[in-house]
């Protein structure tokens, strides 16, 4: 009885689609553990992303088709996540303690990709993974006012910096380090240095993601910051309209030059809600990102709107997903996040911790 319940589980798992990790639970090795005790079924799954609340509704839509089963009179599903250090580009030197570095590009200023991975990291952080956020555009730091942070940065140690905590988030940015009204004077060389130490001199602790905020470009200052951080992959922002999508190409491309592979296409500003009559329109154009997307065969990892409420929170220092969470506008921004670190989990593990060092002695 057991086997054969065990079989006609396991096809049932097999046969229900996972959206963020389009495929099947079976086929995303998500089952960590299934017990049969007679017509009990006990049943685990670890999605390998941060599931937050979804987790809870999976588990649920789970039960019911598992009770609908005649052989079960009980079901009780849980539904966690675990995430895992996932392959950078060779040669690089691991944070230690951050699992994976995300960063959000887009090539172009003025695509709110600032404001997007503001809450892409508060998605991730409210879904309950341990989340870092790095400001990486030294000359327009745009975080300390999106996560309303007016302190600096203070030591945690000799060359050490402490990432200021807001909103569940551990965070660093120049503008942590000079006055606000102070241009940050600087040539290529000495952006990278100031990003490195930001980078590797901040005590980040343990994170599961830190998310990079690159400045917009694809000049010699972005493709070098690229091939000095160790990411695990990237997120493009770009809004409909041909001359975002122009650059964005380019951002696309400079990450396939430095083999950090794209984990989707996000599109801004898809369309503009009136905030009178709610009337929507599509006045940058339509299905910018897809076109983009289905050309690099990556992901369309979500779509939000041009509305006011999402500057309104922005400039407040309280985004979207802190301000809004139950929102739908803030739902999209769960499902990007939820999307990109899907595909994520299902990239290669990083195994080279694993190596022992090896040392060679003379006697």
């Amino acid at each position: 009885m057991s086997d054969a319940l065990r079989e006609r589980v396991t096809a049932e798992l097999a046969q229900y689609h996972e959206p963020y990790l389009d495929t099947d639970l079976v086929s995303a090795r998500a089952v960590r553990s299934l017990e049969i005790d007679g017509h009990r079924v006990t049943l685990e799954l670890d999605l390998g992303f941060p599931c937050g609340r979804y987790g809870q509704e999976l588990a649920e839509q789970v039960r019911a088709k598992l009770e609908a089963l005649d052989e079960v009179e009980q079901a009780d599903v849980t539904v966690g996540f675990s995430i895992s250090p996932k392959a950078v580009q060779s040669q690089l030197k691991r944070i230690d303690g951050v699992a994976n570095i995300i960063a959000v590009a887009s090539a172009k200023g003025g695509v709110g990709k600032s404001t997007v991975a503001a809450n892409f990291a508060l998605a991730l952080a409210a879904d309950g993974a341990n989340v870092g956020l790095l400001d990486a555009d030294i000359y327009g730091p745009s975080q300390p006012r999106l996560m309303g942070i007016e302190t600096k940065a203070k030591a945690a140690g000799e060359n050490v910096i402490a990432p200021v905590e807001a909103h569940g988030l551990k965070t660093m940015s120049i503008g942590y380090l000079i006055d606000k009204e102070s241009p940050a004077i600087l040539r290529g060389p000495m952006v990278t240095s100031a990003l490195q130490q930001m980078l590797f001199q901040s005590a980040w602790g343990d994170l599961d993601y830190l998310i990079i905020d690159l400045p917009p470009g694809t000049g010699d200052i972005q493709l070098t910051l690229a091939q000095k951080i160790p990411v695990s992959g990237a997120v493009v922002v770009t809004t409909p309209q041909d001359l975002s999508l122009i650059d964005a190409r380019k951002g696309v491309e400079m990450f396939k030059k430095v083999s950090v592979p794209v984990l989707g296409i996000v599109e801004n500003m898809s369309t503009h809600i009136c905030s009178k009559c709610g009337h929507e329109e599509h006045i940058f154009g339509e299905h910018g990102g897809q076109r983009l997307a289905d050309e690099y065969d990556v992901d369309l990892l979500g779509e939000l709107p041009l509305d006011i409420s999402i500057r309104e929170y922005a400039d407040s220092g309280k985004p979207t997903v802190v301000s809004a969470p139950d929102s739908q506008i803030a739902a999209a921004y769960f499902d990007i996040a939820r999307n990109a670190t899907a595909r994520l989990s299902r990239q290669k593990k990083d195994y080279a911790s694993k190596f022992p060092n090896i040392k060679v002695e003379s006697n």
